[in-house]
């Protein structure tokens, strides 16, 4: 995928989304970061994204949102600091002293696009969100090719492992099944 944001504009993310963890893992209040986030060029553009933290390239936290319902520099503040305290890791949260360990990534993401072929999805390019009755989940783009898996089983994953449906939902009508690219950077 064609980088589309500027150096600049990654420095700011990633670093918009470094003072949020900082201030929710040290107790202090994120509108002091969210200030920091200048409404102008990528940063106003209301996309969605995600907010990834790893230590030593374990997770420790990550949440997205595909429906923004504010401009990027402020949901990224938002979702960094739900990052800091995933609630799979409510019994072993990240620490003050952790914060020099933990690694910010970002993932701004395309817009989603409905797939009537599923199975023709590009591996380590396209994301899947899947969609049946009250259940959902999906991957970011970099996971099928991390796991090893092939199309389908990285569409049965999403399906058993995050929208809590049975394997093979996605062939169903029934199941909405979108796909959407993302540009992922970090520190």
């Amino acid at each position: 995928m064609a980088r589309m944001i500027s150096d600049e504009d990654r420095l700011a993310l990633v670093g918009l989304a470094r003072g949020a963890l900082e201030a929710s893992v040290l107790g202090k209040a994120l509108s002091s970061v969210a200030s920091l986030a200048s409404l102008a060029g990528i940063l106003a553009e209301r996309r969605g994204c995600f907010v990834t933290l790893t230590n030593q390239g374990q997770l420790r936290g990550c949440i997205g949102s595909f429906l923004p319902q504010k401009p990027l520099g402020e949901l990224i503040v938002d979702l960094a600091g739900d990052a800091a305290s995933d609630s799979r890791f409510i019994f072993n949260p990240i620490t003050p002293a952790e914060l020099k360990q933990i690694r910010v990534e970002v993932s701004v993401l395309s817009s989603l696009r409905r797939t009537e072929h599923p199975e023709e999805l590009e591996l380590g390019r396209d994301g899947i969100y899947i969609v049946a009755g009250r259940g959902s989940g999906c991957f970011l783009p970099e996971v099928a090719a991390e796991a090893g898996w092939s199309v389908e089983e990285f569409l049965d994953a999403c399906c058993t492992h995050k929208a809590g449906l049975p394997a093979g939902a996605w062939r169903e009508s029934a199941t909405a099944v979108y796909l959407f690219t993302s540009e992922k950077f970090g520190e």
